[in-house]
C-alpha cells in the first residue's frame, strides 16, 4: 500500500515556511453611508495596482474618477479599468446586471476607455440581477411605502431581490447563463414564475429576456474565468499588488448598518473575503474613506442631520463618529474637505446620549437611533478656498486644526485630504 512506499519522492518533502502567506491585499471601503469619493482613493492606488477587483454589491454603487480632465462613471466595473496595466476582477460576491454591465463600458468607451473588455474578469459564481428584479425591486418599495408609510430608499436596480434569490437558493450564476443554455432557460422561467406568484403585476417577456441573456452570455463568455481559483494564483504567485475596492460603506452593511436601511452585502472588510474568495491572512492595509461631513444615501435614522442645510454660509456640517471607522480601518482618507470651506463655524458631533447619558456605541435598533441626541463641539470656519492645497502646510491653520481633531477623536490616522475632485487633489500626509 502507499502507506508502506518509503520511496523518496515520499519521505522527501518540504515543510512550506509558516510565513509564506502570499501577497498582500490593500482593501478600500467607505466608513459612513457612501458617496464619500471611493473612487478618487482606489483611482490613486490603482495607478501602482496589478490588480484591482470589486468583491459585492452591485450596479447600486457609483463611483466618479476624473483623469486628465474627463469624468468616468463606474457602477459594476472596477474603477482599476483605467490602467491599462492592471487586471479588473469582478468577484464572486458581487450581483451583476449584464445590460447594465456592457451599457456601461461602452458609454466610457466612447469618452476614452479603451480596451476595456480584454482587462476585465468575471468570476463564474457571480450572480445574475435580472431585468425582472429591477422591476420588483420598485414594487417592494411601493408596497413598503403603502404598507408601512416608508420605504428604504433603494436604488431600484434589483441588488435586493438578487441577493433575495441567492440566499434562497434559486439565484441564477454566471456559469449557469455559460453553461447548458436549455437548463438555464428552464430555471429562468421557474425564477420568474416564482416572482409571479408574490407580484401579480409582474410582467415579463420570458422569450426576449432569454434571446438577449444568450446575447450577453456569448460576449461574456471571453472574460469569465474561475474566480477563486484566479485569486489564489494572484496572491500566491509573484509578488502584485492587489488592490479591493468596496461598494457602499460601512453603515450600510446589511450586518453592521443602519438596518433596515441598508444594503444587501457586506460593504465591511468580512466581504473582501467572502466575495473574492482571499483567506484573513492575505488581508493588508484596510483604507476607510470619509467625507469631512456627514451625508447619507436613501432613507433612515441619520442623527446627525442638519435641517438648515439651505440657510447659507452658516449651514453647520458634521463628522459622525461610526463606532466601525476604529474597529475597521488602519488609516483614514478624510475627502471633500473643500466643501466646508465657506463655512463660519463647523459643528462636529463628538458622542451620542441616551436619555441625558453618554453611550459608547452606536444603537442597533433603528427607534433608538431616533431617539438619541447628538454632543457637538463647535469649530470655527477657515473661510478660505483649499481646493488649491497640494500639501499639509498648504492648509489653513484651523483646517489643520479640525482634521488633527477628527484624528485623535476616532483614534484613526489620517492618510490623505481630499480637497477637489481629481487625482491631484489628494493630500498625501505620511
Amino acid at each position: 500500500s502507499s502507506l508502506e512506499d518509503n520511496s523518496p519522492e515520499h519521505t522527501t518533502g518540504q515543510k512550506r515556511s509558516r510565513n509564506d502567506a502570499g501577497n498582500k491585499v490593500t482593501v478600500v471601503l467607505g466608513a459612513q453611508w457612501g458617496d464619500e469619493g471611493k473612487g478618487k482613493v482606489v483611482d490613486l492606488l490603482a495607478t501602482e495596482a496589478d490588480f484591482v477587483c470589486r468583491c459585492q454589491g452591485g450596479n447600486n454603487a457609483g463611483h466618479t474618477v476624473v483623469v486628465d480632465g474627463k469624468e468616468y462613471d463606474f457602477h459594476l466595473l472596477p474603477s482599476g479599468i483605467i490602467n491599462p496595466k492592471s487586471v479588473s476582477l469582478i468577484g464572486n460576491g458581487v450581483v451583476i446586471h449584464l445590460p447594465g454591465l456592457f451599457e456601461e463600458g461602452d458609454k466610457n468607451e466612447k469618452k476614452g476607455l479603451k480596451g476595456w473588455e480584454k482587462r476585465l474578469i468575471v468570476s463564474d459564481r457571480a450572480h445574475l440581477v435580472f431585468d425582472f428584479h429591477q422591476v420588483v425591486d420598485g414594487l417592494q418599495e411601493t408596497e413598503r411605502q403603502a404598507q408601512e408609510g416608508k420605504n428604504i430608499g433603494t436604488t431600484k436596480k434589483g441588488i435586493g431581490p438578487a441577493y433575495s434569490s441567492k440566499a434562497s437558493r434559486t439565484g441564477l450564476r454566471v456559469c449557469d447563463l455559460l453553461g447548458d443554455f436549455k437548463d438555464f432557460s428552464a430555471r429562468f422561467k421557474n425564477l420568474v414564475r416564482q416572482y409571479q406568484s408574490m407580484y401579480p403585476s409582474l410582467t415579463v417577456d420570458v422569450e426576449d429576456q432569454l434571446k438577449k441573456l444568450k446575447e450577453y452570455s456569448e460576449r461574456l463568455r471571453p472574460m469569465v474565468r474561475d474566480g477563486v481559483y484566479y485569486m489564489y494564483e494572484a496572491l500566491h504567485g509573484p509578488p502584485k499588488k492587489i488592490l479591493v475596492e468596496g461598494a457602499n460603506a460601512a453603515l450600510l452593511d446589511i450586518d453592521f448598518g443602519t438596518y433596515p436601511f441598508v444594503t444587501s452585502s457586506n460593504c465591511t472588510v468580512g466581504g473582501a473575503c467572502t466575495g473574492l474568495g482571499i483567506p484573513p491572512l492575505n488581508i493588508g492595509d484596510v483604507f476607510g474613506v470619509a467625507k469631512a461631513y456627514t451625508t447619507r444615501v436613501g432613507i433612515g435614522a441619520f442623527p446627525t442631520e442638519q435641517l438648515n442645510v439651505r440657510t447659507g454660509s452658516n449651514t453647520l456640517y458634521v463628522f459622525c463618529r461610526s463606532h466601525l471607522l476604529c474597529y475597521l480601518f488602519n488609516s483614514i482618507a478624510l475627502t471633500k474637505l473643500d466643501i466646508l470651506d465657506v463655512l463660519d463655524e463647523i459643528k462636529v458631533g463628538v458622542a451620542y446620549k441616551l436619555n441625558g447619558k453618554r453611550i459608547p456605541h452606536f444603537p442597533a435598533n433603528m427607534d433608538v437611533l431616533q431617539k438619541v441626541e447628538v454632543e457637538y463641539e463647535t469649530f470655527p470656519g477657515w473661510k478660505t478656498d483649499t481646493s488649491a492645497a497640494r500639501k499639509w502646510n498648504d492648509l489653513p491653520a484651523k483646517a489643520q486644526n479640525y482634521i488633527r481633531f477628527i484624528e485623535n477623536h476616532i483614534g484613526v490616522p489620517i492618510k490623505w485630504v481630499g480637497v477637489g475632485k481629481s487625482r491631484e487633489c489628494m493630500i498625501q500626509m505620511f
